[in-house]
């Protein structure tokens, strides 16, 4: 693995473990050769079974709420406490995913994030108990997110079997979005929110259990070397001021989080614009659905139709124009094409699988971990940021012309963003980003 240039002088490996040899890549090619990996199939089941439940148990926990208060600011903080503590657990906490067996921090998240949803759906617990209970699983989340991902590495390999396995966790977390809200909706017409949290925590147990029996154990990537030990948090943040030290890992962390913080801007904006429209609630569902189905479909065809090269290619361009379809809010469209806007903006999360192989090229292996705990906690927060500020400017604005200015700067920060990291590449030979012996294609091909 190339070495970031302020990664500092320690050679990389010595900090390294022993590396257990993985079995080969089978003789398969697109989405089927990441399923050839056994471990890669239990980790892509545990995510099926927790991730559209978890949609679900959000929406009883914020019906639940409701009910307890009456108050709609409440109701809104349930969502909101599932993003604001990412920040902090993806900063504070990041060393985890580094300083531990991946195995064992992927099943303690599960059971902490299970065990904190019993909580919640225990009759009689304060509102501001269940917020609070909210909280812990959003601030381990990065953690258990940034821990995957490295380690998906090791299960299929870090060239182009890695932006696909990616790839396919991405797909089920847009489809999630769809069917867990869905099955949300049937089960709190047949049963109590309560009940639902409980339905949560058992598949969160389901997939702590596939995780704990389904997968291998893993050294801890940073077990011994200067600076692998310490407190926890003097290590997280060491690993923070080292990505962020380093010119490239700094743009691709950027690139990953412009384009999302504006793409989510007109999303935030829908119940407003489907109020004005007076579209009711089937229509309003109709458009929140839109950014998920083109998500989907981008994702699937760019992962099954193009290579690397040709997906290395499309990263710049596709980051830079995904915000722009937002512009067509300009003219207050009707709802047809407000879907089609939705839609045509999901397409831009196919630039995501380029920007995978540099950023996994960019980083040193021991901080691999805590990479893409930052990136995640970066994502999340972004994301929310760019929803909260979206609301606030639409109290002074038109909704439909907030979301068309969010896609005309969205294009222009991504613009900047975007030539940053044409500006980083290494040139002269070999290096992160750029094709090497292990074919990993850069911006070199752009």
């Amino acid at each position: 693995m190339p070495t970031s240039s302020g990664s500092g002088a320690t050679d990389p490996a010595a900090l390294r473990p022993a590396v257990v040899p993985e079995p080969a890549a089978p003789a398969r090619t697109g989405y089927g050769a990441v399923f050839a990996f056994p471990e890669f199939r239990t980790v892509f089941a545990a995510h099926l079974i927790s991730m559209p439940c978890e949609m679900a148990g959000g929406m009883a926990l914020s019906v639940l709420v409701y009910r307890l208060t009456g108050s709609p600011l409440l109701s809104a903080l349930t969502f909101a406490t599932a993003l604001l503590p990412y920040v902090i657990g993806g900063t504070l906490l990041s060393a985890v995913a580094d300083r531990y067996p991946a195995r064992r921090v992927l099943v303690v998240c599960d059971l902490v994030h299970a065990g904190c949803v019993t909580a919640m759906a225990v009759p009689g617990m304060p509102v501001a108990a269940l917020l609070a209970l909210r909280c812990v699983p959003a601030a381990i989340s990065p953690v258990f997110s940034g821990t995957r991902a490295a380690t998906l590495g090791d299960i299929v390999g870090e060239g182009d079997l890695f932006v696909l396995g990616r790839s396919v966790i991405r797909i089920t977390a847009q489809s999630a979005q769809l069917a867990g809200f869905a099955v949300g909706g049937l089960l709190l017409t047949a049963v109590s929110p309560r009940t639902v949290l409980v339905i949560m925590a058992a598949a969160l147990c389901s997939s702590a259990l596939l995780l704990r029996f389904g997968t291998r154990h893993r050294p801890a990537r940073r077990t011994s070397g200067e600076g692998a030990g310490g407190a926890l948090l003097g290590d997280s943040l060491r690993g923070v001021r080292q990505l962020f030290a380093d010119r490239r890992v700094r743009a691709l962390l950027l690139l990953s989080w412009v384009p999302p913080m504006f793409v989510v801007m007109p999303e935030a904006l829908l119940t407003p614009f489907a109020d004005a429209q007076g579209l009711g609630s089937v229509g309003l569902g109709l458009l929140m659905c839109g950014m998920p189905v083109g998500a989907v479909v981008s994702e699937v065809l760019a992962g099954s139709l193009l290579g690397p090269r040709g997906r290395a290619r499309l990263t710049l361009p596709v980051g830079v124009l995904a915000a722009l379809p937002a512009v067509g809010y300009a003219a207050d469209p009707s709802f047809g094409w407000a879907l089609a806007l939705q839609v045509v903006t999901g397409f831009g999360i196919a630039y995501t699988l380029g920007l995978d192989q540099w950023f996994l090229a960019a980083v040193p292996e021991e901080l691999r971990g805590r990479a893409m705990t930052v990136l995640t906690a970066g994502l999340m927060t972004a994301q929310g940021l760019g929803m909260a500020v979206s609301g606030a400017v639409a109290e002074f604005l038109p909704v439909h012309a907030v979301a068309a200015l969010a896609g005309g700067c969205g294009a222009l920060c991504s613009l900047v963003v975007a030539l940053e990291v044409r500006r980083t590449v290494r040139r002269g030979g070999p290096g992160p980003g750029v094709a090497g012996s292990r074919g990993e294609t850069g911006l070199t091909s752009i």
